[in-house]
Formats: C-alpha cells, structure tokens, sequence
C-alpha cells in the first residue's frame, strides 16, 4: 500500500465534493482554518477508542444520535441542550436494560455536509445545485444560494467550537445528574405515554433507592453527575477535514481534530476513493455505512484498509438496509467479519434504509419500521453468535413532526406541522425516547447473550 500523507486522498477519485468556482479564495480560508485550535483533542479521541473497544468486547454498548445535517438557522442553546438531553435519557433506559455502560456520541458539532442523490434539483420547471449542507451552500432556492460558498467554513467552524463548549459544560457541570434523568423520564411516562413504560422506569427508580442507601449518590460519586460525551460527523468535506487534522506532539500520530469520530457514508465508501485514502491515516475511531450494495468480499477489503492492526475500537460498520432487508444482507457480512476474526463494532442505523415520500410531498421515516429494523437486526446477530453493539439515529429533542407513527401518533397529515429538518427526517425526541423503552428488552436479550460468548471465548 501507497505511503498516506495528509493530502495523499487528492490523488484518489473523490465523490460528492462541491465545485467552488473561487479556488483561491478556498485555499485562503481553509489556511486559516489551518492556524485555529483545535476542536477536539488527541486525549479525548483516545479515551473514546479505548471506550469504544469495550464495546468490541460486548462490555459496553454505543448510542450514536442527532442531526441529520446541522443548520446556521437552528442553533441556538436550547436546540443543543435538548438533544443532549434526549440522548441522556435514551442511555439510562439502555444502561439499564443492558446492565452495561453507554458510550454517548453525539452527530452534533460539525455535522453539516451531506451528499444527495443528484447533483441538481428542480422546481417550477428552474434547475439549481443540490443543497449540500451549510457549511457548503444555502437551503434556498436562488442561484446565488446554491452556489459553494467557501466563506461558509468559518460559520460553521464558530458553531461547532460554541456547540462543543456547550456541551462539555452540560456534561460535566452537573446537568447530566443520574437523579435529574430519571425524573425527565418519569415526566415522559406520565404525559406521553400513560404509564406504557412505568415498568421499567420503577425498577431504575428501586435500582437508584438502593443506590442512594448505601451511600452512593450524585452529591458523594462524581460518574453520577457527569458524563463523557463525543461529537462525531460525516468525514464528506475532505479539504475541511485535512485542514483539521493535527499531529499530536506526543505521538507524533494524525488525528482529525474537527470530532472524536468521523464516518465514511455508503456513497463514498470505495476502496480505491479519496474518502477511504484520507480517513485510513488518521488515528481517529471511524465508522463504516454498509447499506444493500456492500459485497462481503468488499467489506473485508476496507476493513483490511482502515483497521490494518485489527485494533479494536478503530472501527464501527453502521449497517443500514431497511427493516424488510435486514435478513437478506446483513448475515453475509456478519459471516465473512466472523470468519476473518476482524474487531468491529456493529452498530445498527435504522433511519436510512426506512425513507419514503408521503402523500402529502413530504420524506418521512415510519416508526414502526425504524422500531422493526433495530429488531430483526438484534434478532441476526443473536442468530449468527454476534454482539448487536449500537444504535445509531438520526434524531432531535425538538418536538418536530417528521417521522411518522409512536406514540404521539404523528399522521401524514401531521408532517407540515414542525417539519424542520434541513435534509432527511428525524426522530423528535418522545420517538426517540420511546424507541429506547420499546428495544429495551432485546438489549437485554443481545446482553446476556454476549456475556456467553465472552464466558465461551474465555
């Protein structure tokens, strides 16, 4: 294999980069970019590597949640403090029912680009570029817009750093107390779901009594009030992501230091492509989209590429297919990574393979079919002697209206009510929540199963 360095993926064929019509101008800003700090560090990266291989190991499980493509427009505090605090509440439902820590990461913090179906779009008969994030172009339907805007960079940098603020004070100044959690879930039992879920949520509430009573609480244990908590996106704008990446003076390693993990999409995952050239060179945990078109032999070949040392917690293979083709696909893969003996994650997305357009004009996610997909995928790998070990959501605390079904009941109809989202829709953070209740007994199936296979392995 070819040397890596830092620009090496330009020599490599690259999909769905923007054409900036200033080439100058670019080169300007992401020298800038270049000379900021960083947003995250080479530590941080590490201890979440090293969380991350215990869930390799079936002693942890990964929650991976947020935007589809974060928004100039939508940021504001309360916008991240809810989604952060969707997330808390979806890991003690897990963390109990799976009896195993959650590594919390968050799609937040400098997930904005996405590739699209089609360079262009139409409308009333006018033809424009696609809408590719914002920190690339503009949502709106004009020319000036829609054209890569390189400027753009440095507003989502700012966001990103401000967001990451934010969120390392709310995980470790006290908001993310275990007792303050559980009272947010009781409060979601009592109003949405009339009492659906109270089985579970009194056990936590006997769990913590028993806790409290022997001494142990948030006010004399510290890991009660405060969590560790990653950011993580799409690795897609590769020129913004070299200019992030950093040579960590005490190692002498790469990392991009743009979040704690990066991810190569089912569009841009080729072997022989510059998403893979890039992200294969640095030090960061990457995850892996593998969606219907993936063949076996093609997925040992980029695991071989990426994880090399077969170092537990560098890789994550997110798998996304739609709930009815869950069996048709995924077990090939499960069989092949079994029988190479590769140290992976399996996580599951069951956001993307579950996308339909209603009636009504507008994408949408079915409930059930998210719920059905995070099933029949728990249901293979239990099958297949394999540790289902994430769950991986495109999601929001917004009480938005863009996946239909849950409790709430959103119809087809409902959609136009909140529909917020920039790109594809997201659960809000009730179906969010609900989620978590509803496959809380296959985590505890998919937990004690992988404690057999580690008692059997060792």
């Amino acid at each position: 294999m070819k040397k890596w360095t830092l620009n090496s993926w330009k020599n490599y064929p690259a999909k769905h980069l923007p054409n900036y019509a200033d080439q100058k101008e670019l080169d300007l800003v992401l020298s800038k970019i270049k000379s900021y700090p960083p947003l995250v560090f080479a530590g941080e990266t590490r201890s979440l590597k090293k969380a991350l291989a215990q869930v390799v190991e079936g002693k942890a499980f990964l929650l991976q949640g947020g935007d589809c493509a974060e928004s100039f427009a939508e940021f504001q505090p309360d916008n991240i403090r809810d989604t952060f605090k969707a997330i808390l509440q979806m890991s003690l439902v897990l963390t109990y029912s799976a009896s195993l820590p959650v590594v919390k990461v968050g799609r937040i913090a400098g997930q904005f680009s996405k590739p699209r179906s089609a360079p262009t779009e139409k409308k009333n008969g006018k033809e424009l570029p696609s809408y590719l994030g914002d920190n690339i172009n503009g949502m709106e339907f004009t020319e000036k817009a829609r054209q890569p805007d390189a400027k753009r960079l440095f507003r989502s940098y700012s966001q990103s750093a401000s967001t990451l603020n934010l969120l390392r004070a709310f995980s470790q100044g006290g908001f993310a107390d275990l007792r303050q959690v559980h009272l947010w879930n009781l409060g979601f039992i009592n109003e949405k779901t009339k009492g659906k879920y109270k089985e579970i949520e009194d056990k936590i509430s006997d769990a913590l009594s028993f806790m409290e009573a022997c001494g142990i609480n948030p006010d004399t244990n510290r890991k009660l009030r405060t969590v560790n908590f990653y950011t993580s996106h799409e690795a897609l704008l590769l020129p913004f992501e070299e200019a992030m990446t950093r040579v960590d003076s005490t190692t002498g390693e790469y990392h991009d230091t743009s979040a704690h993990f990066v991810w190569i999409g089912d569009r841009t995952r080729q072997p022989d492509g510059a998403h893979v050239e890039f992200c294969r060179g640095i030090k960061n945990p990457i995850g892996l989209k593998c969606g219907p078109t993936l063949k076996p032999e093609e997925l040992i070949k980029l695991c071989n590429i990426l994880n090399p040392d077969n170092e537990p917690g560098r890789l994550t293979l997110i798998s996304r297919f739609g709930a009815d083709n869950v069996e048709k696909y995924l077990p090939k893969l499960i069989r092949f990574i079994k029988k190479e003996g590769l140290k992976v994650i399996w996580s599951c997305d069951p956001m993307h393979g579950n996308t339909i357009k209603a009636a009504t004009g507008f994408k949408t996610r079915p409930f059930d079919n998210v719920l059905k997909e995070v099933k029949n995928v728990f249901s293979i790998h239990q099958a297949e002697g394999t540790y289902a070990g994430g769950l991986h959501v495109e999601m929001t605390g917004q009480d938005v209206t863009e996946c239909t079904g849950g409790a709430q009941k959103i119809s087809e109809r409902d959609l136009s009510n909140r529909y917020r989202t920039h790109c594809d829709p997201r659960l809000n953070a009730t179906q969010a929540l609900e989620l978590a209740f509803l496959i809380s007994e296959e985590i505890k199936k998919n937990s004690k199963y992988s404690k057999k296979i580690i008692q059997a392995a060792s």
